[in-house]
């Protein structure tokens, strides 16, 4: 086995000892497990495997994303951070330097975060309606990029509206479309290029990536806010 970096700052490549490769991240509570994930260590360092089954931004590294703009010290405001397992891999990377101000709108799930918070105290949990950004704004400061993960009909609404609340000029927002939840009744291909031209009318469009065979009929697109 061997762990090396990855093009990424804060993502590693672990190299079993068949060859296969997983990606990880170092792990910034040490000891501590978020979702059942494999621990390995590795010359005196903790590493989690991301695994891109549970997680969409796994998912896109994995299948070639060329644009990641988080990094340590990086400001994220999380929309549909949910229990936070795809959260807990980006508060390794982002580290103490930065904050995850973490959006969600069901309180039972909201729950299900408080332990991991506990010891991960940079991520903020907030219950909130991401249709509503305007509810949290005190709690909200500028971020350096947004990620959503909401599966709504109005996905790419609710990106630009927290984009123009909350994210700074030349930062990133990043959101995981699920077809299927915009419009049953066309090719997600087809839904895909609406929710690319609408983000388009407000924001510079710079990558948009599959995530199959990770999950099926989804897309991640990333923006740039001029």
């Amino acid at each position: 086995m061997n762990v090396k970096k990855h093009k990424f700052p804060g993502v590693y490549i672990v190299i079993e000892d068949d060859g296969s490769e997983r990606i990880a991240t170092k792990n910034l509570v040490p000891g501590q497990k978020v979702y059942g994930e494999r621990v390995i260590k590795w010359e005196g360092e903790e590493y989690r495997i991301w695994n891109p089954n549970r997680s969409k931004l796994a998912a896109a590294i994995l299948n070639g994303l060329k644009n990641f703009p988080i990094k340590s010290g990086t400001n994220v405001l999380y929309l549909g951070i949910a229990s936070g397992t795809t959260a807990s891999h980006v508060s390794d990377i982002i580290g103490w330097g930065g904050k995850i101000f973490g959006i969600e709108f069901s309180p039972r799930v909201l729950r299900e975060l408080v332990p991991l918070v506990e010891e991960r105290r940079n991520i903020i949990p907030i219950l909130g309606d991401a249709t509503k950004p305007e509810e949290y704004r005190a709690l909200v400061t500028k971020v350096d990029v947004i990620f959503e993960d909401v599966a709504q009909p109005t996905q790419a609404k609710i990106l630009i509206d927290n984009v123009n609340a909350y994210l700074k000029s030349g930062g990133y927002g990043m959101i995981a479309i699920k077809s299927r939840s915009i419009d049953v009744t066309k090719e997600p291909e087809e839904v895909f290029r609406e929710v690319e031209k609408e983000l388009s009318e407000y924001f510079e469009v710079v990558e948009r990536i599959s995530l199959e065979p990770y999950e099926k009929d989804h897309a991640l697109i990333v923006v740039r806010k001029p």
